[in-house]
């Protein structure tokens, strides 16, 4: 894996120490604490109004936090904001691509933003298009893209100016399978070929799965940190899911007879135990109520997420405060004044 070089080694991508961010009387992150490595995919996640979103926005100085302290790349977000802004790319849950450009102009101006040479963004314009496959479509302008390529594009400039971390807020929302699955394939390739950190937010367990680590985060704070498969093994043992035709007469034999507490699930009820495959043919031979269905399985990252806050990620409802308070907050993450192509003069074709 190679080093983009803006890090020290051994120091920190982001550093994260006590951050929290309140709005008046409400926390929207409270006091939370980690470290992403260099070359890393840190998955957040949580539910909408978790705190992602205002996490993501203080360590993006786009919010000022209340208390506490963060670094990307060793510098403070509060303290050096523009050396910070050099250090990271962007791509928020709603598209900020200029729709009348086109796909290689987007570039053009982001570079120019960033104060990079005429050279230098000419060379790395073509080479983040060819890594997000759109070269052919260079010359095209963005009103004609899909979103899935839209979110390519938006990762291509991201890139362009060779950040220490890349930021994605929900990067998937509204996207096909197809185009889920592409992005994180450009991600793991990012992470693996130019070691850049990825600094990701989403409500999807799938997405969590293939992330390095994760955060998982709830009412403004982290409430576990591990990896996939080291949250999943705090469970420990199988998780079993039987219905009948009456699911409170079962789930009240199956407390009294084996002293489990099953929760109720929309596809029956649900409870764990050591070795799912022997205790099944126990569950059959004790119970009267008769069983019409039964499932075994493994612990899921949503089955840890239960078990961590007590309710599903699919359960909460939108923070929708939180979510207008931060679009109004952002604003353009510019360095300078700099025309966009074609004003003037046009851009390199």
């Amino acid at each position: 894996m190679e080093s983009n070089g803006h890090t020290p080694a051994g120091q920190p991508a982001i550093e994260v120490i006590e951050l929290s961010k309140r709005f008046g009387d409400f926390t929207a992150v409270d006091g939370i604490s980690f470290e992403v490595p260099r070359g890393e995919i840190f998955g957040f996640l949580g539910p909408n109004g978790a705190g992602k979103t205002t996490t993501i926005s203080m360590l993006c100085t786009l919010l000022k936090p209340t208390s506490g302290r963060a670094t990307i790349g060793g510098y403070d977000v509060e303290r050096q904001s523009s050396q910070v802004r050099r250090e990271i790319g962007i791509v928020f849950q709603d598209t900020t691509l200029d729709d009348r450009l086109t796909a290689r102009e987007n570039l053009i101006f982001h570079g120019e933003v960033y104060g990079m040479s005429r050279g230098d963004i000419v060379t790395r314009a073509a080479d983040v298009l060819e890594r997000v496959g759109l070269t052919d479509r260079a010359g095209d302008r963005v009103l004609t893209f899909s979103g899935g390529m839209k979110r390519r594009l938006e990762i291509a400039r991201g890139l362009m100016h060779s950040p220490t971390a890349l930021f994605l807020d929900e990067p998937t929302v509204g996207l096909d399978p197809q185009s889920r699955r592409g992005l994180w394939s450009y991600a793991q390739s990012l992470r693996d070929t130019e070691g850049v950190t990825i600094f990701l937010t989403t409500h999807y367990m799938d997405e969590a799965e293939a992330c390095d680590r994760i955060a998982v985060i709830d009412n403004g704070t982290i409430i576990a940190l591990d990896t996939p498969s080291g949250l999943k093994g705090r469970l420990g043992g199988d998780v079993i899911t039987v219905s009948a035709a009456d699911n409170e007469k079962l789930g009240a034999e199956i407390k009294e007879r084996f002293q489990i507490e099953p929760r109720a699930e929309a596809d029956g009820l649900e409870f764990r135990v050591d070795r799912g495959d022997q205790f099944v043919p126990t569950l059959f031979a004790r119970l009267e109520t008769p069983i019409d269905t039964v499932q075994v399985r493994r612990p899921t990252l949503d089955d840890v997420f239960v078990e961590l806050t007590g309710h599903q990620i699919r359960d909460t409802g939108a923070g929708e405060a939180e979510q207008a308070r931060y679009m109004m907050m952002r604003r353009p993450m510019g360095m300078g004044a700099a025309r966009r192509p074609g004003a003037g003069r046009r851009g390199p074709r």
